[in-house]
């Protein structure tokens, strides 16, 4: 085995090594700029403020300067902290890569994190991942749903789906498909109050609204019914896509949902109303020595498998209407609410006692 010295590493005296700012420190320090305030810093990374305070009062005494001042509306970086900022991101990225060493195997077994927007996963991913799972039975998949998109650069998830580009130019990035979404409602909603055909129709309609940023919200609302009020028009808002979907499931209202569900056996049908199609490109993103990782490497291909355009038109780039698609198998999102051979018990009615 060779020496250390033989290999061209130099020794440290140890003085000046264990004087070095050190890692967790300079993490602190890159989260207060990235948050511009220390609430958001502290929310971030689980820690109370006073906590965080001194981390990175203890980071700028290892430094020797002041790197951020505070001001009414958050931190300013110093000359000095943008100094020091190249420096910890440079860190940062030393860091990653040794974790990804770190983690580097060629065995399929162990676990893969994955980040995914909450409608994807819920509905498209997790029935796809059981069967995943049975036929990799030494690989866990530990999916991460949420509104926002993972931070795969900062080691949150291995691997996230999303609908919003990455704007970072160290991950790797591949378009999946394209989500495309529109109008829908359940026939017993239709039935009892009429298929809308224009905007104008809309306005005489029950509305399902899901406010958030990567769907739908109010701005699209107003452009779609200039001034009509919302009491009256909308009846349900949610954030979450889950609730969304079962508001209209439950014959609520109408409302804007991917053109998959009815693919996926969803109790619903599409409303054809002028000006109310959109689509979002959906993209998994990785960091580059993630690939190198069998597990993980598996699971990258499952993802892309999953969202094959050849292999499910509704995620071609073109607008395939939901009454051209074939069913894509699997048990129906109706079912979960009334399973086969299992009818909802009848409730029943209370006679009253006499006294």
């Amino acid at each position: 085995m060779r020496k250390i010295r033989d290999m061209g590493v130099q020794p440290v005296e140890h003085s000046n090594y264990y004087a070095a700012p050190d890692w967790a420190g300079a993490r602190v320090f890159l989260e207060v700029v990235r948050s511009g305030s220390f609430r958001g810093a502290a929310t971030k990374l689980g820690m109370s403020i006073n906590t965080l305070r001194h981390r990175l009062s203890e980071f700028e005494r290892q430094v020797g300067q002041t790197l951020v001042t505070r001001h009414i509306d958050g931190v300013r970086l110093t000359m000095e902290g943008e100094n020091v900022l190249e420096a910890a991101t440079r860190m940062e990225t030393a860091s990653f890569d040794f974790m990804h060493l770190k983690n580097r195997g060629n065995v399929l077994k162990g676990e893969v994190r994955v980040g995914a927007t909450e409608g994807i996963g819920g509905f498209w991913l997790a029935p796809r991942l059981v069967q995943f799972q049975r036929d990799n039975p030494e690989i866990i998949v530990n999916m991460r749903c949420a509104m926002q998109p993972a931070d795969v650069m900062r080691l949150e998830t291995d691997l996230a789906v999303q609908i919003q580009r990455p704007d970072s130019g160290n991950l790797k990035l591949v378009k999946l498909g394209r989500l495309h979404a529109m109008p829908f409602a359940t026939q017993q909603y239709l039935d009892a109050h009429g298929t809308p055909k224009t905007r104008a129709d809309v306005r005489k309609h029950r509305i399902v609204l899901q406010v958030a940023e990567e769907i739908m919200s109010i701005r699209e609302y107003q452009r779609i019914l200039p001034g009509a009020p919302e009491i009256g028009t909308i009846c349900l808002k949610s954030n979450n896509s889950s609730a969304h979907f079962w508001y209209i499931a439950q014959s609520a209202g109408i409302g804007i949902l991917p053109t998959y569900l009815p693919a996926a056996g969803a109790n619903i049908v599409p409303v054809d109303i002028e000006d109310m199609h959109y689509y979002h490109d959906i993209w998994l993103t990785y960091h580059p020595d993630a690939s190198k990782t069998a597990r993980v490497r598996r699971v990258i291909d499952f993802l892309i498998e999953a969202f094959s355009p050849q292999i499910y038109p509704c995620f071609r780039d073109e607008f395939v209407h939901p009454r051209d698609m074939p069913p894509t198998g699997g048990t129906p999102l109706r079912e979960m609410i009334d399973p086969p051979g299992e009818p909802r018990p009848q409730r029943k009615s209370r006679k009253p006692q006499r006294g």
